[in-house]
């Protein structure tokens, strides 16, 4: 469990195949800052851009971890597959952690792309594209994560294409987060917000009965 508030920013050091065909995964390097790994062991979950991951290796002298990820998780994900590509990084949640995101799983929904990505005053205006089947989960001022980021949204278009947000980035996101890097045109992960879904599964089953408590004695 996450909550979308990243903790820094690495860079994908090193891409080595874990096979030979397009059904076998990666194997990534990932370059931190210094100090990031002090408290991170073997077989912790760190999302990648958005994408819940496993430290299968730790180099805490160099200030490298690895992670294998799959040829499907690299078919469902964007943004991690590329040498020297910046990454947003975010450890687990621990119980005793303050929420100060949202709920976010680490599991990707869907890939957006970047139509719109301009400085407006003192800030940046972020518009990407989701899928179709993404709309029905994206409202006004609620949640979305962007490449692992928790972020509002300011605005919702629905078209044939899918539904375009509109999110409002402060200098401090723009500058601490991979999402700087960002451009017309790039693709990026999507995760919807976790209370959209269970209301969605709710109205789907909302014509089917509750079972009635046995009140026999």
């Amino acid at each position: 469990m996450f909550t979308g508030i990243i903790t820094g920013v690495g860079r994908i050091a090193a891409v080595h195949d874990l096979g030979s065909s397009s059904s076998h995964g990666k194997r990534l390097s990932i370059a931190v800052p210094d100090g990031y790994l002090d408290d991170v062991g073997l077989g912790d979950s760190i999302a990648l851009n958005g994408a819940c991951m496993t430290v299968t290796t730790l180099d805490p002298a160099q200030q490298r971890f690895t992670i294998d990820i799959s040829a499907e998780s690299l078919d469902k994900t964007a943004g991690l597959s590329e040498e020297a590509t910046r990454v947003n990084l975010e450890k687990a949640l621990r119980a005793s952690d303050r929420l100060g995101g949202h709920i976010v799983s680490g599991h990707v929904d869907g890939i957006g792309t970047v139509s719109r990505f301009e400085p407006v005053g003192e800030s940046w205006e972020l518009r990407v594209l989701a899928p179709p089947a993404l709309a029905r989960f994206l409202a006004y001022k609620g949640s979305i994560t962007v490449n692992g980021v928790s972020l509002t949204v300011n605005s919702v278009t629905d078209g044939p294409q899918g539904s375009e947000v509109s999110i409002n980035l402060i200098p401090h996101t723009v500058e601490n987060t991979a999402l700087g890097s960002l451009k017309q045109g790039s693709r990026v992960n999507l995760e919807i917000d976790t209370v959209a879904r269970y209301v969605e599964r709710m109205l789907q089953a909302g014509a089917i009965p509750l079972p009635q408590k046995d009140s026999s004695p």
